[in-house]
């Protein structure tokens, strides 16, 4: 088997457009999460908290991004960010080597097309559908904005499962790299903030209503937590085969040695902790390490009852009832959906070659249903790490865990 390692990555996001920022906002120990005023509109909508990217995003050329929405610029500007820290940039032999692919994902495209459909089912008026209508809101429209104007020839894996999008990617591109099919991967994942992704959870009675004090929310495994902040982004690792890496005198930020995934099987909504530990023991079984040996895990840490609740546990039991150190960076800038694991797992990477991690901002105290697990606190905790596990978790009972090395 190739090893496979990881020379780049980017994280766009309420923190910021590159690690140094968001470190400088991890520092901070203030989240990123505001009142959505304009939200008012949605009567029946009962959270108004979002953290929303309010940094202007990079113009590109018109021409070049006419088929992008909002969603994929963001992943675009992260595959960009990310070639550039590998020294990838304007490699274009590699990029048309065909032994260079994308892996990319989102919960959906972009929103704002989708009004043009809906005009024309509503008014029978076909006058404001475009040539890009549906390439700027179907599901791949990351993956393909990357891999085409990048000019990439390899292959294409668009994983478009909801909070496991940039995760899944992840460990898809693994394994396309892993058993030799190809030799670099861009790996992420992206979504946009609109006020219909928080109505999702809001009438599951899963978001956050602390609405006159966003600065407390959302708290993960707190008792007193009151649900999710939905937030935006786009993140993403370039993956690569490490004696190709070393052959080009890349930097190497961390190895990935292990992936797990799989599936409830049971509910669409509902974790179920029994086969998200699995995923977790699938992840360490691929590693071929001990589960003593996982010194931090960046957990999902959604802010939702059940889903606190689930996660811990599946956690705890899988590294054999051990009180691990772990956080979550969603009490900073939200749950940013498919972004979320391309953008957890680089800002997790810097914290262990820092050897600094977060804290779970707003965790007072522990739900007592909650796994006995180290939550990290005050003012994150200095450790030095060999392996973390970053973990993700979906709607549809989908469970990934990546496992990564120092290097």
């Amino acid at each position: 088997m190739r090893r496979v390692v990881v020379t780049g990555g980017s994280c766009i996001s309420s923190l910021g457009f590159d690690a140094d920022s968001a470190f400088d906002g991890l520092k901070s120990f203030k989240n990123r999460v505001v009142r959505m005023n304009d939200w008012d509109v949605y009567k029946q909508m009962n959270t108004r908290l979002a953290a929303p990217i309010l940094e202007p995003l990079p113009q590109y050329p018109r021409k070049k991004i006419r088929g992008a929405g909002r969603v994929a610029v963001m992943g675009l500007l992260s595959a960009d960010n990310a070639l550039e820290v590998a020294g990838l940039t304007g490699d274009v032999a590699l990029m048309k080597s065909g032994r260079m692919g994308v892996a990319y994902g989102s919960s959906m495209g972009s929103i704002d097309p989708l009004l043009e459909f809906f005009s024309m089912l509503n008014t029978y008026d076909c006058s404001n559908i475009k040539a890009t209508t549906y390439i700027r809101s179907m599901p791949q429209t990351c993956a393909v904005n990357i891999s085409v104007i990048l000019g990439l020839t390899g292959r294409l894996v668009t994983t478009n499962t909801a909070c496991t999008s940039g995760s899944l990617a992840i460990g898809q591109a693994y394994e396309l790299i892993k058993y030799g099919k190809q030799d670099v991967m861009i790996a992420g994942g992206a979504d946009e903030l609109s006020p219909t992704e928080s109505a999702v959870f809001d009438t599951l009675f899963a978001t956050s209503v602390m609405n006159d004090h966003p600065e407390l929310a959302p708290a993960a495994y707190d008792k007193n937590r009151d649900g999710l902040v939905i937030g935006e982004g786009a993140g993403c690792l370039i993956l690569e085969e490490y004696e190709h890496a070393k052959a080009r005198g890349a930097k190497i930020y961390a190895e990935l040695i292990g992936f797990g995934s799989n599936t409830d099987g049971e509910h669409i909504t509902q974790p179920k902790k029994e086969t998200m530990q699995h995923a977790l023991e699938l992840a360490i079984e691929d590693a071929g390490i001990s589960p003593d040996a996982i010194g931090y895990v960046n957990g999902h840490g959604t802010a939702t009852h059940h889903g606190d609740i689930a996660e811990s546990w599946a956690t705890y039991n899988a590294l054999k009832q051990r009180a691990v150190p772990l956080s979550s960076l969603k009490s900073y800038i939200g749950h940013t959906l498919g972004a979320c694991g391309g953008i957890e797992a680089w800002l997790a990477i810097h914290m262990m070659n820092r050897k600094w991690f977060s804290p779970n901002l707003n965790l007072k105290e522990v739900d007592p249903e909650c796994a006995p697990l180290d939550y990290i606190t005050g003012t994150g905790r200095e450790m030095d790490v060999e392996y973390f596990m970053s973990n993700n978790f979906a709607f549809g009972g989908i469970n990934t865990s990546l496992i990564f090395k120092r290097v």
